[in-house]
């Protein structure tokens, strides 16, 4: 279950990956699979090669994108993982705002 964002966040995000852009949204997140994640941060782009491209860039691999949303294909980043790449992508927003550590 995904919260802490709005509407539009989440449309901009769309937009962003529908227009072949690498795209970052990062929310709050509950899962039972992941006890000890609280937050989500999902890369996305429709341009498959640019994502995998991408992804190779910090060790991610092609078979770990998520297609379960048809046109939103995306990397899920969880933990230490999500906390690097934001730090490298000079997302820090994201991690002061989900209080991501």
């Amino acid at each position: 279950m995904a919260f802490g964002i709005n509407r539009a966040e989440l449309n901009r995000w769309k937009k962003q990956v529908a227009q072949g852009k690498i795209a970052f949204l990062t929310h709050y997140w509950l899962d039972s699979r992941f006890p000890d994640a609280k937050t989500v941060t999902k890369v996305g782009c429709s341009d498959l090669d640019a994502l995998i491209q991408w992804g190779r860039g910090y060790g991610l691999k092609p078979e770990w994108i998520d297609h379960r949303h048809k046109g939103y294909p995306h990397f899920d980043l969880l933990g230490e993982k999500q906390l690097q790449i934001l730090m490298a992508e000079g997302l820090e927003d994201h991690i002061d705002r989900f209080h991501i550590s």
